[in-house]
């Protein structure tokens, strides 16, 4: 493992019924802006039990932050916060919701600062405090301290980082009303962020390894029962606090990791509309497959150890793993090829073209440049 240093800040509030606790959690003495998506906390319920908890509380609120979070609407947020001269934040809603607020957390903070030019820096400088209450699982914005915006105007989606949320409350029985698309989108989310983190180089920690295979694990043995009983509350435990897990910065302590799987996605949501769960369903296979030579060891561990592959040849059960892979997306009801959103030649070449003109580098052993991207998005055609 490699030198590290970790800290983790938020608190986390789990479980059914403790909206409520924003009463105790949220000081009297904050003007605090919330922040929603299009609507669906008001037909859930959860729009009226954050009412109820800040009652007596200043609030104000600010609504539309749409998937994939857009500048443009960040801005007008920005804007109101600024007039009312807010001192919190508080996301109600999924991830999206809470990447957008991250931001709007920094712009409030450095009003010289254009939001976007904050997001191409690559960190904030400086937030006002958040908090979550998070309804949609997915992202693990709710304990990290990453958020990934989109422009509209230029077509482009980036990631930065700054603070952690102050605290963030889970309630599972929040997920009951989420469409069956959204859960297939995080659990696909879930699964790739853990991929991430842990299918680069054996031989780093037998801790981390054991850790993220077991978050994989457990995603991939809930999914059907989901599928089966939305309504099952200890179900819906497991998939939040999967969620959670996967991307709260524990299991990436100390070792490689890869992220050229997120970052191609995030070109297809830019330019295309991607849903962004639904882009790595459709990227990850390729990666893998291109990559399976500095993946094998790995690949084979995995599929040892959590899919039960242990016959064959190496390159069979290698090719064995990637076809279970995306035979789990398939099974959430996720296209797993380009040509099943209509995506051709011409994003692939664009995709390939925006990666060589930044002269990146991704993936663990920082070889997935623009001519990689393309390899990898050609076998996905």
């Amino acid at each position: 493992m490699f030198n590290f240093v970790f800290q983790n800040t938020t608190k986390l509030v789990f479980g059914r019924g403790q909206i409520a606790q924003l009463s105790s959690l949220i000081p009297t003495d904050k003007k605090v802006l919330i922040t929603f998506g299009g609507g669906s906390v008001k037909r859930n319920g959860v729009y009226d039990q954050v009412k109820k908890a800040l009652a007596g509380h200043n609030v104000v609120e600010f609504w539309g932050i749409e998937p994939n979070p857009a500048v443009e609407t960040l801005r007008k947020a920005v804007k109101l916060g600024l007039e009312e001269k807010v001192d919190m934040l508080l996301a109600v809603g999924g991830g999206s919701v809470l990447d957008g607020t991250k931001l709007i957390a920094a712009a409030i903070a450095q009003p010289n600062l254009d939001a976007w030019d904050i997001v191409k820096s690559g960190s904030a400088i400086k937030q006002i405090p958040f908090a979550s209450v998070m309804t949609l699982p997915a992202t693990g914005s709710e304990m990290n301290n990453g958020a990934v915006i989109s422009c509209h105007e230029t077509k482009e989606k980036f990631s930065f980082r700054g603070d952690y949320p102050e605290f963030s409350i889970l309630d599972p029985e929040t997920t009951y009303s989420l469409p069956a698309h959204q859960i297939a989108c995080s659990l696909a989310d879930i699964v790739v962020h853990c991929f991430e983190q842990y299918m680069t180089t054996t031989g780093q920690s037998r801790v981390l390894d054991r850790w993220a295979e077991g978050v994989i694990a457990t995603a991939m043995e809930i999914a059907p029962k989901i599928q089966a009983d939305q309504h099952n509350y200890d179900l819906m435990c497991d998939y939040m606090y999967s969620a959670t897990m996967a991307l709260n910065n524990f299991i990436r302590m100390g070792v490689t990791q890869d992220w050229s799987t997120h970052q191609i996605g995030h070109e297809l949501t830019a330019l295309c509309g991607v849903t962004h769960g639904e882009s790595l369903a459709i990227v990850y296979p390729g990666t893998i497959d291109v990559l399976r030579e500095q993946k094998k060891g790995k690949l084979l561990q995995f599929g040892s150890r959590v899919l039960g592959i242990n016959e064959g040849t190496e390159e069979e059960r290698i090719d064995k793993v990637i076809e279970k892979i995306e035979a789990f997306f398939k099974s959430l009801g996720l296209a797993t090829r380009l040509s099943e959103k209509k995506i051709g030649v011409d994003v692939v070449e664009e995709i390939a073209r925006r990666f060589n003109e930044r002269n990146v580098h991704l993936g663990e052993a920082q070889n997935v440049t623009g001519d990689v991207a393309r390899e990898i998005l050609m076998k996905r055609l």
